[in-house]
């Protein structure tokens, strides 16, 4: 039976605060077999775990994390905001998926120079919207991108070139069994996000994804084990 990879969501955020390194440990005790993190840089160029532009919704601090060094967000949030290579640590030998919101030419090889500093190259792979995929490929000639696609066909085959995708990741509700064809028919796999009910997921696992973003890593592991 074909496998569907279940991927959490900014690692266990029903149970434990998005993005921390306790979110990632969760995620990875209750059956993830990747985890998605979001990665932004601090003013002095650390890659953080982050999601917002600011870190007011999860700390409680209206300040951009583009305007703080990283000593800063540190002690503002009581080392609550991890560094990408210690949640690269954290996630041990597991896959991770990482996300960059707000992503710069600079952030981008910042993040991409710790993941190979971590020895981390194998297990990571990338999603990111045409423009900073195009980048990405271009900072690390060998990552495994997702291709972050907003529309319900497939990219052109001359994007498809340029980036060489492993994956196309769709929003849920864009998905369906032609457009997985198509994509198994040109040697992609296939991504859904952010799928949080049991009908969805079953919907996506029967039009044939490969993987499954979800902050109901529960609600996705019961699917599949019954499966």
């Amino acid at each position: 039976m074909r496998t569907v990879i279940a991927v959490a969501h900014r690692g266990d955020p029903y149970r434990v605060r998005e993005n921390t390194l306790p979110s990632i440990a969760s995620a990875l005790e209750r059956g993830a077999d990747a985890v998605e993190i979001d990665v932004r840089t601090t003013r002095d160029g650390v890659p953080v775990l982050l999601h917002d532009e600011t870190l007011k919704r999860l700390w409680d601090f209206d300040r951009p994390l583009a305007q703080l060094p990283y000593e800063e967000v540190r002690e503002v949030t009581g080392g609550g905001v991890p560094t990408l290579r210690r949640a690269l640590i954290t996630a041990g030998a597991h896959r991770v998926l990482i996300d960059l919101p707000g992503a710069t030419e600079e952030s981008l090889r910042k993040v991409v120079n710790t993941v190979r500093e971590c020895g981390a190259g194998e297990r990571v792979y990338y999603c990111a919207g045409p423009v900073d995929a195009l980048r990405l490929r271009a900072a690390d000639p060998g990552a495994e991108l997702a291709l972050n696609w907003a529309r319900p066909f497939l990219p052109r085959p001359a994007l498809v070139d340029a980036i060489k995708p492993r994956w196309l990741n769709f929003r849920f509700g864009l998905v369906s069994s032609p457009l997985v064809e198509r994509a198994h028919r040109d040697g992609m796999l296939v991504s859904a996000w952010t799928a949080d009910t049991a009908r969805t997921q079953r919907r996506l696992i029967g039009y044939g994804v490969d993987a499954i973003t979800t902050n109901r890593l529960d609600v996705l592991r019961g699917i599949l084990a019954g499966r």
